[in-house]
């Protein structure tokens, strides 16, 4: 496995791993709020969002990004 030549661009600008990051957000919301008993949700709200988001990195990731070059 080789990193892109502009793995730091990628890390900081790539809106791929913002909504990377959100969807695991949302996927730790989803087990600790119940736990603190702060869920004011239904219980599969943050379950579809986070699942919304993923599938959003994953178009993100396929799109070209200004900002951000291609690494190749």
């Amino acid at each position: 496995m080789t990193l892109v030549a502009n793995w730091r661009a990628v890390l900081t600008q790539a809106w791929s791993i913002r909504l990377i990051l959100l969807a695991g957000l949302l996927s730790g919301a989803e087990v600790v709020l119940p736990m603190v008993d702060l869920n004011y949700l239904p219980p599969d709200v943050l379950a579809a969002l986070a699942g919304l988001v993923s599938a959003a990195a994953l178009v993100a990731r396929v799109l070209a990004q200004p900002g951000v070059e291609d690494g190749e």
